[in-house]
């Protein structure tokens, strides 16, 4: 029934924990249950009362064990951006990390992409690159169409199918009956949308951040998986910070302006590193470019992973300074990998996502986050850099997901766990 969830088994849980080989265990250790199987009434509850983390003890590892789970899973990841992005990219980014860590975890992983994505996987390309970096500015809808055309085709070959491309599959996966799920990794707050979950309540959906339900409390949550980092990726640095960093794009709802604002009443330098979308030219050219002539302000544009790295590691803080429902906020999570805090205005997954005063303040006005400057410096980078690898990891975040999976899962009516030995 559409909202009900389903708390899998013990010996499901140990199955899928049996997943985890022994060298690689610690990165495992700090799996959370807290995001998983809750009602949708209690997640609301919890999330409206202020909790940041309904609930958010350890579930300990078992001993590693003869049989290990292996599924035969698809990744469906959006065209506009390759796998993982050059550049800018946040969902297509997220697709990339969770399917290399399903990789590892020895999951037989196929990821349809667009065809200039790098990949552990099997790729299957829709496309030969990237949709947005196309020049010839290619129809978006006619490539989708032919990717989910490449899916149904090959259904028999996959236990489950993982779409990030919103709503476009539901049509064909109620009638063709596969299992399936869908990652919203947008907001949900569209008027439009509350007609749609309606219509089709009955397709298994995956939030982001449990305040990104809110406007679609009705829909059928299967699970809450935040967003997790290759723990390699960035290297946290305990020196003290020099600058403020922005991270993301130019939009109305980032208010870089007020990122801008902040730096100058703490009279400290502000770093850009941003992408602009075409349909936030006329924005930025209107009310970002005159407040680039900020002294304090320096635009640096969109970067890449190793500048972001250099970015971040020697910033003070990172500013999220958001006026919209941000359903989940991967940049506040780079900042942490870093050993960097997030300022952050406290709207949508921002109080779930930060630990005030360890990886960060929840703000609600440029002065609180002016002041917040100053205490960003005295906090412990370490505790922040180890709090992201308790909370943030892609392990855990594949590791919950393969837990949803081998629950949702079936093959012939049964669940789809294939037996090998380790």
């Amino acid at each position: 029934m559409a909202g009900d969830t389903t708390t899998p088994s013990r010996a499901l849980r140990a199955a899928t924990q049996s997943l985890l080989p022994s060298g690689r265990a610690q990165e495992y250790i700090a799996l959370r249950n807290s995001n998983f199987f809750s009602s949708n009434e209690n997640r609301g509850e919890s999330n409206e009362s202020g909790s940041t983390h309904a609930g958010c003890s350890l579930r300990p590892l078992l001993p590693h064990q003869k049989r290990r789970i292996t599924l035969r899973i698809a990744q469906v990841a959006p065209l506009y951006e390759s796998v993982p992005p050059h550049t800018y990219g946040g969902t297509e980014r997220v697709v990339s990390y969770l399917t290399e860590e399903l990789v590892k975890m020895g999951h037989e992983v196929t990821l349809f992409a667009s065809g200039d994505s790098i990949t552990a996987a099997k790729l299957i390309a829709a496309c030969p690159q990237a949709l947005r970096l196309n020049k010839s500015n290619p129809d978006p809808f006619v490539y989708h169409t032919l990717q989910l055309e490449r899916v149904a085709e090959l259904l028999a070959s996959f236990d489950l199918v993982h779409f990030h491309t919103d709503y476009s599959h539901f049509p064909l996966s109620r009638w063709l009956g596969y299992p399936q799920i869908t990652t919203l990794h947008g907001r949900l707050d569209i008027p439009d949308l509350i007609a749609l979950y309606r219509g089709f309540s009955d397709m298994p959906l995956v939030s982001i951040s449990l305040a990104q339900r809110k406007p679609i409390r009705f829909a059928h949550w299967v699970g809450n998986v935040y967003h997790g980092l290759p723990l390699d990726l960035f290297h946290a640095r305990t020196e003290p910070g020099e600058y403020l960093a922005f991270v993301g794009r130019i939009s109305p709802e980032k208010r870089v302006d007020r990122a801008i604002r902040i730096a100058e009443k703490a009279g400290i330098p502000l770093k850009i590193a941003a992408k602009i979308d075409r349909v936030d030219a006329e924005y930025f050219e209107q009310v970002i470019k005159p407040m680039l002539s900020s002294r304090y302000v320096e635009f640096v544009g969109e970067v890449d992973q190793p500048a972001k790295q250099e970015l971040l590691s020697h910033a003070i803080a990172m500013v999220f300074p958001i006026d919209w429902p941000e359903p989940f906020g991967l940049a506040m999570i780079e900042a942490m990998a870093c050993g960097t805090p997030a300022i952050a205005c406290g709207m949508g997954s921002v109080p779930e996502v930060i630990d005030e005063g360890v990886t960060g303040y929840v703000i609600h006005s440029e002065e609180e986050g002016a002041e917040a400057v100053a205490r960003c410096a005295e906090l412990d980078r370490a505790a922040c850099r180890r709090q992201f690898e308790l909370r943030f990891s892609a392990a855990r975040m594949a590791a919950e997901y393969v837990e949803l999976y081998s629950h949702l899962s079936r093959r012939k009516g049964k669940a789809a766990l294939h037996g090998s030995s380790s």
